[in-house]
Protein backbone atom coordinates (compact mmCIF):
# COMPACT_ATOMS: atom_id res chain seq x y z
CA UNK A 1 0.00 0.00 0.00
CA UNK A 2 1.29 3.25 -1.33
CA UNK A 3 2.04 5.70 1.47
CA UNK A 4 3.13 9.03 1.32
CA UNK A 5 7.03 9.89 2.93
CA UNK A 6 7.32 10.31 6.66
CA UNK A 7 8.99 14.25 5.47
CA UNK A 8 5.46 15.13 3.67
CA UNK A 9 3.71 13.77 6.09
CA UNK A 10 4.73 15.41 9.26
CA UNK A 11 4.65 19.05 7.90
CA UNK A 12 1.17 18.68 5.68
CA UNK A 13 0.00 17.65 9.09
CA UNK A 14 1.83 20.63 11.02
CA UNK A 15 0.52 22.35 8.01
CA UNK A 16 -3.39 21.43 8.73
CA UNK A 17 -3.12 22.60 12.03
CA UNK A 18 -3.58 26.12 11.32
CA UNK A 19 -4.13 26.35 7.70
CA UNK A 20 -8.58 27.80 6.77
CA UNK A 21 -7.41 27.07 2.73
CA UNK A 22 -5.48 24.04 1.24
CA UNK A 23 -4.40 24.11 -2.99
CA UNK A 24 -2.79 21.87 -4.59
CA UNK A 25 -0.32 22.35 -7.50
CA UNK A 26 -0.35 19.13 -9.09
CA UNK A 27 2.20 20.03 -12.09
CA UNK A 28 5.07 21.67 -9.52
CA UNK A 29 3.80 18.43 -7.06
CA UNK A 30 3.44 21.79 -4.28
CA UNK A 31 0.71 22.24 -1.67
CA UNK A 32 0.40 25.33 -0.55
CA UNK A 33 -1.77 26.97 2.46
CA UNK A 34 -3.69 29.92 3.45
CA UNK A 35 -3.55 30.56 7.82
CA UNK A 36 -6.20 32.35 9.57
CA UNK A 37 -3.62 35.26 9.80
CA UNK A 38 -3.67 35.18 6.22
CA UNK A 39 -0.14 34.40 5.71
CA UNK A 40 0.22 31.27 3.10
CA UNK A 41 2.76 28.24 3.32
CA UNK A 42 4.09 25.82 0.38
CA UNK A 43 5.11 22.27 0.71
CA UNK A 44 7.44 20.73 -2.04
CA UNK A 45 6.06 17.47 -2.24
CA UNK A 46 8.32 14.26 -2.83
CA UNK A 47 6.79 11.74 -4.12
CA UNK A 48 7.58 8.05 -3.40
CA UNK A 49 5.71 6.57 -6.50
CA UNK A 50 4.13 8.51 -9.63
CA UNK A 51 2.86 11.88 -9.31
CA UNK A 52 -0.87 11.56 -9.80
CA UNK A 53 -0.79 8.80 -7.27
CA UNK A 54 0.78 10.83 -4.92
CA UNK A 55 -1.48 13.43 -5.13
CA UNK A 56 -4.90 11.41 -4.27
CA UNK A 57 -2.75 9.89 -1.34
CA UNK A 58 -2.58 13.55 -0.38
CA UNK A 59 -6.16 14.60 -0.69
CA UNK A 60 -6.75 11.19 1.33
CA UNK A 61 -4.86 12.98 3.97
CA UNK A 62 -6.68 16.21 4.00
CA UNK A 63 -9.43 14.74 3.47
CA UNK A 64 -9.52 12.21 6.40
CA UNK A 65 -8.14 15.39 8.39
CA UNK A 66 -11.47 17.70 7.33
CA UNK A 67 -14.02 15.04 6.68
CA UNK A 68 -13.05 11.82 9.22
CA UNK A 69 -12.46 9.76 5.89
CA UNK A 70 -10.19 9.61 3.21
CA UNK A 71 -13.18 9.57 0.92
CA UNK A 72 -12.41 13.01 -0.75
CA UNK A 73 -14.90 15.60 -2.09
CA UNK A 74 -17.82 13.72 -4.44
CA UNK A 75 -16.89 15.65 -7.46
CA UNK A 76 -19.35 13.11 -9.41
CA UNK A 77 -22.10 16.48 -8.07
CA UNK A 78 -20.50 19.22 -10.01
CA UNK A 79 -23.85 19.93 -11.69
CA UNK A 80 -25.41 20.07 -8.87
CA UNK A 81 -22.72 21.55 -6.79
CA UNK A 82 -22.66 24.51 -9.10
CA UNK A 83 -26.27 25.38 -9.18
CA UNK A 84 -25.64 26.36 -5.46
CA UNK A 85 -26.67 23.20 -3.81
CA UNK A 86 -24.07 21.98 -1.27
CA UNK A 87 -24.77 22.24 2.16
CA UNK A 88 -23.76 25.34 4.52
CA UNK A 89 -23.12 22.63 7.06
CA UNK A 90 -19.11 22.59 6.42
CA UNK A 91 -18.64 25.00 3.58
CA UNK A 92 -14.98 25.89 5.64
CA UNK A 93 -13.66 22.50 6.07
CA UNK A 94 -14.51 22.38 2.35
CA UNK A 95 -11.93 24.78 1.24
CA UNK A 96 -9.29 22.24 3.12
CA UNK A 97 -9.98 19.87 0.60
CA UNK A 98 -7.67 20.87 -2.09
CA UNK A 99 -10.57 20.31 -4.63
CA UNK A 100 -11.45 22.56 -7.17
CA UNK A 101 -14.75 21.47 -7.17
CA UNK A 102 -15.30 21.91 -3.48
CA UNK A 103 -13.97 25.43 -3.71
CA UNK A 104 -16.79 25.87 -6.59
CA UNK A 105 -19.70 24.68 -4.54
CA UNK A 106 -18.73 26.47 -1.86
CA UNK A 107 -18.54 29.83 -4.44
CA UNK A 108 -22.37 28.73 -5.48
CA UNK A 109 -23.45 28.02 -1.86
CA UNK A 110 -26.07 30.20 0.12
CA UNK A 111 -24.27 30.15 3.24
CA UNK A 112 -20.93 32.12 1.15
CA UNK A 113 -20.00 35.00 3.67
CA UNK A 114 -17.10 37.59 2.71
CA UNK A 115 -14.75 35.59 4.99
CA UNK A 116 -15.08 32.49 2.84
CA UNK A 117 -15.14 34.53 -0.50
CA UNK A 118 -11.62 35.57 0.49
CA UNK A 119 -10.52 31.56 1.15
CA UNK A 120 -12.16 30.17 -1.94
CA UNK A 121 -10.83 33.31 -4.14
CA UNK A 122 -7.10 32.53 -2.43
CA UNK A 123 -7.65 28.78 -3.51
CA UNK A 124 -9.12 29.03 -6.88
CA UNK A 125 -9.34 33.02 -8.80
CA UNK A 126 -10.78 32.78 -11.89
CA UNK A 127 -14.01 34.31 -13.59
CA UNK A 128 -17.07 31.69 -13.15
CA UNK A 129 -16.35 32.00 -9.07
CA UNK A 130 -15.86 35.66 -8.96
CA UNK A 131 -19.62 36.07 -10.84
CA UNK A 132 -21.10 33.02 -8.39
CA UNK A 133 -19.31 35.01 -5.61
CA UNK A 134 -20.79 38.36 -6.66
CA UNK A 135 -24.60 36.91 -6.52
CA UNK A 136 -24.16 36.99 -2.91
CA UNK A 137 -24.42 40.59 -1.68
CA UNK A 138 -22.86 40.10 1.09
CA UNK A 139 -19.88 39.48 -0.95
CA UNK A 140 -20.25 42.17 -3.22
CA UNK A 141 -21.07 44.89 -0.35
CA UNK A 142 -18.00 43.35 1.51
CA UNK A 143 -14.25 43.41 0.96
CA UNK A 144 -13.94 41.23 -1.56
CA UNK A 145 -16.64 42.95 -3.63
CA UNK A 146 -13.92 45.16 -5.21
CA UNK A 147 -11.35 42.99 -5.75
CA UNK A 148 -13.94 40.40 -7.69
CA UNK A 149 -15.04 43.31 -9.76
CA UNK A 150 -11.58 44.58 -10.55
CA UNK A 151 -10.92 41.05 -12.19
CA UNK A 152 -13.99 40.70 -13.88
CA UNK A 153 -12.97 44.42 -15.44
CA UNK A 154 -9.57 43.42 -16.38
CA UNK A 155 -10.78 40.05 -17.65
CA UNK A 156 -13.49 41.23 -19.27
CA UNK A 157 -11.92 42.20 -22.47
CA UNK A 158 -10.79 38.56 -23.17
CA UNK A 159 -14.25 36.84 -22.06
CA UNK A 160 -15.29 35.07 -25.30
CA UNK A 161 -18.90 33.54 -24.13
CA UNK A 162 -21.92 36.22 -24.47
CA UNK A 163 -23.46 34.70 -21.70
CA UNK A 164 -20.53 35.12 -19.21
CA UNK A 165 -19.99 39.16 -20.89
CA UNK A 166 -23.41 39.63 -20.14
CA UNK A 167 -23.14 38.53 -16.47
CA UNK A 168 -20.22 40.38 -15.79
CA UNK A 169 -21.25 43.63 -16.76
CA UNK A 170 -24.92 42.80 -14.90
CA UNK A 171 -22.67 42.30 -11.52
CA UNK A 172 -20.05 45.53 -11.68
CA UNK A 173 -22.92 47.56 -11.92
CA UNK A 174 -24.18 46.59 -8.35
CA UNK A 175 -24.41 49.95 -6.47
CA UNK A 176 -20.82 50.74 -5.16
CA UNK A 177 -18.85 48.78 -7.00
CA UNK A 178 -17.63 50.41 -9.88
CA UNK A 179 -16.30 54.65 -10.52
CA UNK A 180 -18.30 56.83 -13.06
CA UNK A 181 -15.72 56.50 -15.38
CA UNK A 182 -15.45 52.64 -15.20
CA UNK A 183 -19.17 52.42 -15.99
CA UNK A 184 -18.46 54.77 -18.76
CA UNK A 185 -15.82 52.83 -20.33
CA UNK A 186 -18.31 49.91 -20.70
CA UNK A 187 -21.09 51.27 -22.07
CA UNK A 188 -18.36 52.61 -24.66
CA UNK A 189 -17.58 49.17 -25.57
CA UNK A 190 -21.21 48.50 -25.66
CA UNK A 191 -21.46 50.95 -28.80
CA UNK A 192 -19.21 48.91 -30.71
CA UNK A 193 -20.21 45.41 -29.29
CA UNK A 194 -23.82 45.77 -28.25
CA UNK A 195 -23.72 42.48 -26.14
CA UNK A 196 -22.21 44.94 -23.34
CA UNK A 197 -25.13 47.15 -23.45
CA UNK A 198 -27.83 44.13 -22.14
CA UNK A 199 -25.98 44.12 -19.34
CA UNK A 200 -26.69 47.57 -18.36
CA UNK A 201 -30.40 46.45 -19.32
CA UNK A 202 -30.64 44.06 -16.82
CA UNK A 203 -28.41 45.88 -13.93
CA UNK A 204 -30.05 49.46 -14.52
CA UNK A 205 -32.58 50.04 -17.22
CA UNK A 206 -33.76 53.44 -15.54
CA UNK A 207 -29.80 54.83 -15.10
CA UNK A 208 -28.66 54.00 -18.61
CA UNK A 209 -25.66 56.49 -19.18
CA UNK A 210 -26.43 58.58 -22.56
CA UNK A 211 -30.13 59.25 -21.38
CA UNK A 212 -32.42 60.97 -24.23
CA UNK A 213 -35.56 63.45 -23.56
CA UNK A 214 -38.32 62.41 -22.56
CA UNK A 215 -41.37 61.41 -25.07
CA UNK A 216 -42.87 64.98 -26.16
CA UNK A 217 -46.05 64.14 -24.96
CA UNK A 218 -44.85 63.36 -21.61
CA UNK A 219 -46.06 66.40 -19.17
CA UNK A 220 -49.75 66.28 -21.00
CA UNK A 221 -50.04 62.29 -20.29
CA UNK A 222 -48.05 63.00 -16.69
CA UNK A 223 -51.16 65.69 -16.53
CA UNK A 224 -54.16 62.91 -17.28
CA UNK A 225 -52.51 59.81 -15.46
CA UNK A 226 -50.18 61.31 -12.91
CA UNK A 227 -52.97 60.54 -10.14
CA UNK A 228 -53.49 56.74 -11.44
CA UNK A 229 -50.06 56.23 -10.39
CA UNK A 230 -50.33 57.65 -6.92
CA UNK A 231 -52.80 55.13 -6.61
CA UNK A 232 -50.66 52.57 -7.59
CA UNK A 233 -52.06 51.78 -11.39
CA UNK A 234 -49.36 49.65 -12.67
CA UNK A 235 -50.36 50.21 -16.07
CA UNK A 236 -49.90 54.00 -15.75
CA UNK A 237 -46.40 53.62 -13.99
CA UNK A 238 -45.19 51.67 -16.55
CA UNK A 239 -46.76 54.18 -19.33
CA UNK A 240 -45.07 56.74 -17.29
CA UNK A 241 -42.09 55.28 -17.05
CA UNK A 242 -41.59 54.39 -20.65
CA UNK A 243 -42.36 57.76 -21.97
CA UNK A 244 -40.10 59.56 -19.60
CA UNK A 245 -36.02 60.21 -20.03
CA UNK A 246 -34.92 57.00 -18.55
CA UNK A 247 -37.82 54.78 -20.23
CA UNK A 248 -36.90 56.40 -23.93
CA UNK A 249 -33.70 55.70 -23.06
CA UNK A 250 -34.33 52.18 -22.47
CA UNK A 251 -36.35 51.52 -25.89
CA UNK A 252 -33.47 53.28 -27.48
CA UNK A 253 -31.05 50.92 -26.32
CA UNK A 254 -33.27 47.83 -27.23
CA UNK A 255 -33.46 49.00 -30.63
CA UNK A 256 -29.87 48.75 -30.82
CA UNK A 257 -29.39 45.54 -29.38
CA UNK A 258 -32.25 44.04 -31.64
CA UNK A 259 -30.30 45.33 -35.02
CA UNK A 260 -27.52 43.30 -34.77
CA UNK A 261 -27.84 40.67 -32.13
CA UNK A 262 -24.70 38.41 -32.86
CA UNK A 263 -25.58 35.20 -31.56
CA UNK A 264 -28.77 33.41 -29.83
CA UNK A 265 -27.27 33.61 -26.07
CA UNK A 266 -27.76 37.79 -26.88
CA UNK A 267 -31.17 37.36 -27.90
CA UNK A 268 -31.75 35.35 -25.02
CA UNK A 269 -30.65 37.34 -22.61
CA UNK A 270 -32.29 40.35 -24.31
CA UNK A 271 -35.62 38.72 -23.93
CA UNK A 272 -34.88 38.45 -20.23
CA UNK A 273 -34.40 41.61 -19.19
CA UNK A 274 -37.49 42.73 -21.58
CA UNK A 275 -39.74 40.40 -19.80
CA UNK A 276 -38.17 41.93 -16.34
CA UNK A 277 -38.71 44.95 -17.44
CA UNK A 278 -42.59 44.96 -18.69
CA UNK A 279 -43.45 42.22 -16.20
CA UNK A 280 -45.97 44.62 -13.90
CA UNK A 281 -48.52 44.26 -16.67
CA UNK A 282 -48.58 41.01 -17.60
CA UNK A 283 -52.38 40.16 -17.89
CA UNK A 284 -51.88 36.09 -17.40
CA UNK A 285 -49.24 33.60 -16.01
CA UNK A 286 -49.16 31.83 -19.67
CA UNK A 287 -46.25 32.24 -21.63
CA UNK A 288 -46.76 32.48 -25.32
CA UNK A 289 -44.56 31.00 -28.24
CA UNK A 290 -45.41 33.33 -30.88
CA UNK A 291 -46.12 37.01 -31.57
CA UNK A 292 -49.04 36.35 -33.27
CA UNK A 293 -50.83 34.51 -30.44
CA UNK A 294 -49.88 37.32 -27.83
CA UNK A 295 -51.36 40.15 -30.22
CA UNK A 296 -54.29 37.87 -30.30
CA UNK A 297 -55.20 38.02 -26.53
CA UNK A 298 -54.28 41.12 -26.02
CA UNK A 299 -56.60 42.43 -29.31
CA UNK A 300 -59.39 40.30 -27.27
CA UNK A 301 -58.54 41.80 -23.98
CA UNK A 302 -58.42 45.70 -25.46
CA UNK A 303 -62.24 45.08 -27.78
CA UNK A 304 -64.02 43.33 -24.62
CA UNK A 305 -63.43 40.05 -25.99
CA UNK A 306 -63.46 36.79 -24.19
CA UNK A 307 -59.84 35.03 -24.03
CA UNK A 308 -57.26 33.56 -22.01
CA UNK A 309 -56.04 37.03 -20.61
CA UNK A 310 -58.55 39.07 -18.17
CA UNK A 311 -58.83 42.97 -18.31
CA UNK A 312 -58.09 44.39 -14.90
CA UNK A 313 -59.95 47.48 -13.85
CA UNK A 314 -56.83 49.45 -13.37
CA UNK A 315 -56.22 48.73 -17.23
CA UNK A 316 -59.52 49.85 -17.93
CA UNK A 317 -59.32 53.46 -15.80
CA UNK A 318 -56.10 53.65 -17.97
CA UNK A 319 -57.61 53.68 -21.39
CA UNK A 320 -60.46 55.64 -20.28
CA UNK A 321 -58.25 58.26 -19.12
CA UNK A 322 -55.97 58.49 -22.46
CA UNK A 323 -58.03 56.87 -25.28
CA UNK A 324 -55.76 58.59 -27.87
CA UNK A 325 -52.94 55.99 -26.30
CA UNK A 326 -54.38 53.33 -27.03
CA UNK A 327 -51.85 51.78 -29.30
CA UNK A 328 -49.06 52.25 -26.85
CA UNK A 329 -50.69 50.59 -24.91
CA UNK A 330 -51.39 47.63 -26.64
CA UNK A 331 -48.08 48.04 -27.59
CA UNK A 332 -46.73 47.71 -24.01
CA UNK A 333 -49.17 45.03 -23.36
CA UNK A 334 -47.86 43.04 -25.86
CA UNK A 335 -44.25 43.14 -24.64
CA UNK A 336 -45.09 42.27 -21.22
CA UNK A 337 -45.91 39.01 -22.42
CA UNK A 338 -42.72 38.74 -25.00
CA UNK A 339 -40.07 36.50 -22.99
CA UNK A 340 -37.78 33.86 -24.09
CA UNK A 341 -40.56 31.24 -24.89
CA UNK A 342 -41.26 33.14 -27.99
CA UNK A 343 -37.86 32.49 -29.41
CA UNK A 344 -37.93 28.86 -28.24
CA UNK A 345 -39.20 27.13 -31.36
CA UNK A 346 -36.30 29.20 -34.14
CA UNK A 347 -33.83 28.65 -31.95
CA UNK A 348 -35.21 24.96 -30.99
CA UNK A 349 -34.26 23.76 -34.82
CA UNK A 350 -31.28 26.15 -35.65
CA UNK A 351 -27.72 27.17 -34.22
CA UNK A 352 -27.40 29.76 -37.08
CA UNK A 353 -25.40 33.07 -35.63
CA UNK A 354 -25.01 36.42 -36.67
CA UNK A 355 -26.63 37.05 -39.89
CA UNK A 356 -28.18 33.77 -40.88
CA UNK A 357 -29.49 34.10 -37.49
CA UNK A 358 -30.95 37.76 -37.37
CA UNK A 359 -32.89 36.75 -40.86
CA UNK A 360 -34.49 33.26 -39.13
CA UNK A 361 -35.49 35.34 -35.95
CA UNK A 362 -37.41 38.20 -38.31
CA UNK A 363 -40.85 36.96 -36.57
CA UNK A 364 -40.12 38.17 -33.40
CA UNK A 365 -37.53 40.31 -33.49
CA UNK A 366 -39.26 42.85 -36.45
CA UNK A 367 -42.46 43.03 -34.60
CA UNK A 368 -41.05 43.46 -31.24
CA UNK A 369 -38.90 46.79 -33.05
CA UNK A 370 -42.20 47.70 -34.14
CA UNK A 371 -43.85 47.69 -30.71
CA UNK A 372 -40.86 49.89 -29.47
CA UNK A 373 -41.30 52.25 -32.36
CA UNK A 374 -45.14 52.57 -31.06
CA UNK A 375 -43.72 53.81 -27.75
CA UNK A 376 -40.93 55.89 -29.05
CA UNK A 377 -43.84 57.86 -31.23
Amino acid sequence: MMELSPEDSLRLNVMLANAVAVRIDEGINVVSCLSGSGSEARIQLNPTCRSDQYVKIVRELLSSHVMGSPGGYPVYLKRWTRMGQASDARLDGMLMLGENEAVVAVTGAPGLTDELAKRAWWAMSDSDNARRMLQRECVAQGEMGRVLTEFLLEFLPFEESARDIIESVRLVLQPGLISEEEKASIWDRGKKKTVFLVGFLHAIPDELPDTIVCRVDYDQVNKKIGGLGVDGNVFALLLMRLLSSNGQSFLSVCQKILKRPTDQDVVVSFLESNEAYFSTTRLCDFHYRSMEHISEEVDKVLSGEAGEMHKPEHLEKLINCVPELKNEIRAMLILSHVGVPVIDPIFAVTDAVGSVMRKKIEPVSDPVKELFGILQG
